[in-house]
């Protein structure tokens, strides 16, 4: 998926579970089945593309993947959350680009990545599937909120899913779109053919809204996404939710899987736009096709 995505122009990025069959043993497991897959990667292209570098509770935890990243010698990373000068000065110096990623994206933090040497600004909005941030910010707002804040180029996310997205992310100050709903339907991409069609079938009016740790979730109608709704319409805790939850086993069950009694398929707004299944080139094509 990463190469195809990759050898049609755009820059894919391998997530922080990539490889996984099932829940890591432990860290070193984690790790040792993410760089066979960015090995993997590169014997099917010679383009750039970037890894995932997850929230964690402190430096112990980051050091081994930020040194196994820049052992592999991958072109970008994306920072989710952690804003730590020893981070970012270590891929600078190692000449791998930064995209700054936060949950609730603020202009406080976007101006310390900006400060730390970030060189983009994913501008996260309420729009987006999965774990969506804590304000209630759309795509239109974010966007040139972050944009206006930062020197740096800000790249939109959340409900982009068609090439009228792209042009309306361009003209809010965005400099770039980061796209993931609308990959999942991709050809190459290894989520279950019953969940491609399901969102394909689906829009934004049949998407579920419950709440979790740290913010809200979003996920299309399946069974257990139902009862996720029910419990949290039972006043369950936060805590409860979380657990209950268990979002790599979710996905994993939901997505990869396409157990729909037992897990979630996490998509964003832009779901409606998402018109067939199709080869990642294609979806990249349409996406660009102004800028060809």
């Amino acid at each position: 998926m990463v190469a195809a995505m990759s050898n049609s122009g755009g820059l894919d990025i391998i997530g922080p579970n990539a490889g996984q069959d099932a829940p890591p043993k432990n860290r070193q497991d984690s790790l040792d089945k993410m760089r066979a897959e960015i090995r993997k990667t590169k014997s099917l292209t010679d383009k750039p593309f970037g890894a995932t570098l997850i929230n964690g509770p402190d430096l112990s935890f980051w050091r081994p993947t930020v040194q196994m990243l820049a052992e592999e010698g991958v072109s970008a990373v994306l920072i989710n959350e952690v804003l730590d000068p020893e981070i970012f000065d270590f891929f600078k110096q190692h000449g791998i680009k930064t995209m700054y990623r936060a949950l609730t994206p603020t202009v406080a933090n976007s101006q310390e990545a900006e400060r730390l040497g970030a060189d983009m600004i994913i501008a996260t909005s309420f729009d987006e599937g999965g774990a969506v941030p804590s304000r209630v910010i759309g795509t239109f707002t974010i966007v040139p909120m972050i944009a206006d804040s930062v020197n740096i180029p800000v790249v939109a996310t959340g409900g982009i899913s068609d090439v009228r997205g792209v042009r309306a992310s361009f003209a809010l100050g965005a400099e770039g779109v980061y796209v993931g709903s609308g990959f999942i339907v991709a050809d190459e991409c290894p989520a279950d053919e019953k969940v491609k069609q399901l969102i394909v079938n689906s829009t934004a009016e049949d998407l579920i809204l419950f709440l979790t740790l740290p913010a809200y979730y979003r996920t299309l109608p399946t069974e257990n996404g139902k009862k996720l709704a029910e419990l949290e319409a039972q006043s369950a805790s936060r805590e409860e939710m979380f657990e209950a939850m268990d979002s790599y086993h979710s996905l994993w069950q939901g997505m990869r899987l396409g157990n729909s009694d037992k897990g979630v398929v996490s998509v964003g707004t832009g779901v409606s736009m998402i018109k067939a299944v199709r080869p990642a080139s294609e979806i990249v094509a349409d996406l660009m096709q102004d800028f060809v």
